[in-house]
């Protein structure tokens, strides 16, 4: 039985030892609902408002005069869709123009087709052929009419970083919001909140680290949100519902972790990425990297084995021991090419063959070097079931 090598951090990442043991102390203590007034809830709502003080902080958010805000959610998903329906003033608000790019995460994409059905002008901007925003197509859809513009830090399945802080400068110009999906880029690479600009950020905790059933909106101080849901008056009903306080520590703490290692912890995974390319192009000639001119995450590599097919190759390195992916998790077993290779203008071969391989903390230079041998051994096998 052959070890497996876990090349997938983009769709989840496991929790670290330090974040299952902060989560575990609060579920022993045990914090109770923090809206309750007794000494429980008390205590528990000291812990889930430092929680969020602390997540503010280490984001770059102002937490003390102009606060910024820190809405916790229960994914990134939702975090963006509070984001799109809350800036623009509800789902039923009169139609205007959102401003996306061609590469967003179907949280976002998905938002804007339902905006699309409801008569919005959605323009969508196109990007160059290593994947980054085309500024100057940005620049004349931009003008003071536009309602939101909303582009991802880094794209969950090439890697690329976008330009968000200089297209945050020219919204602000023009007074218009800009919302940006940072889920692929904290706990990767140094994030922060007002030195970017933007009027709010989404994050998800189990892309950095932190648990599974929460994530996070960071809106920036006095920006109006109007939300859809109805319940209780936690988080000043922008999203009622109990807050999990173990979540929300285990969040903290994830974002504490990557504080306390982001000098080391970027140079290793980028260290690792750039040595698994290069053995996979010296052995496979046809080798396609996508977007590896742009400035890119360091733990994420989109290869095209140009000549096979990516689902078929896909499964055969799971039987081999490999897990990596197609793209977003979000659209796994999608047999459709890839939204964001389209839009790069790739060619119909290296949409057809692309995977995505994307390394975590737990990574060492040993399962890089077996999962690129392992990698080759299949391609090569499968090429040869293909010639035969």
């Amino acid at each position: 039985m052959i070890d497996p090598i876990y090349l997938d951090y983009n769709a989840t990442t496991p929790l670290l030892p330090e974040v299952l043991e902060a989560m575990c102390r609060c579920y022993e203590t045990p914090l109770l609902n923090p809206a309750s007034q007794h000494e429980f809830g008390r205590r528990a709502r000291r812990v889930l408002e430092d929680s969020r003080e602390r997540i503010g902080e280490l984001l770059g958010a102002s937490v003390s005069a102009d606060t910024d805000r820190v809405i916790f959610t229960g994914s990134g998903t939702e975090a963006n869709n509070l984001a799109i329906f809350g800036l623009i003033g509800g789902r039923d608000a009169p139609p205007g123009q959102l401003i996306i790019s061609s590469i967003e995460h179907p949280s976002i994409s998905a938002a804007g087709d339902y905006l699309t059905r409801k008569g919005w002008q959605v323009d969508r901007l196109g990007v160059d052929s290593s994947g980054v925003v085309r500024l100057d197509q940005f620049q004349a859809l931009l003008t003071p009419e536009t309602r939101l513009v909303a582009v991802m830090l880094g794209n969950n399945e090439t890697g690329v970083l976008q330009p968000v802080a200089k297209m945050a400068a020219m919204c602000q110009e023009k007074n218009v919001p800009l919302h940006t999906d940072a889920a692929q880029v904290i706990g990767k690479l140094p994030v922060s909140f007002r030195e970017l600009g933007v009027t709010s950020m989404s994050l998800a905790a189990h892309k950095c680290y932190g648990p599974l059933g929460i994530g996070a909106l960071l809106l920036r101080h006095g920006t109006s949100l109007v939300n859809d849901q109805y319940g209780g008056s936690q988080q000043a009903q922008l999203r009622p519902g109990t807050e999990s306080v173990p979540l929300t520590v285990g969040l903290s703490c994830a974002l504490e972790t990557w504080h306390t290692q982001k000098e080391t912890r970027a140079a290793l995974l980028a260290e690792l990425r750039d040595r698994f390319e290069t053995l996979i192009t010296a052995a496979w000639p046809a080798t396609v990297i996508l977007g590896q001119n742009a400035p890119r995450l360091p733990h994420t590599s989109n290869i095209a084995l140009v000549g096979l097919d990516r689902q078929a190759l896909l499964l055969a390195l799971d039987q081999a021991g490999v897990a990596c992916s197609t793209g977003s998790a979000c659209t796994s077993g999608s047999s459709e090419p890839s939204p964001v290779h389209q839009a790069m203008g790739c060619d119909e071969q290296v949409c057809r063959s692309a995977l995505r391989f994307s390394l975590g903390v737990p990574t060492t230079r040993t399962d890089v070097d077996d999962a690129a041998h392992r990698v080759i051994a299949t391609a090569k096998r499968l090429w040869g079931n293909n010639q035969g």
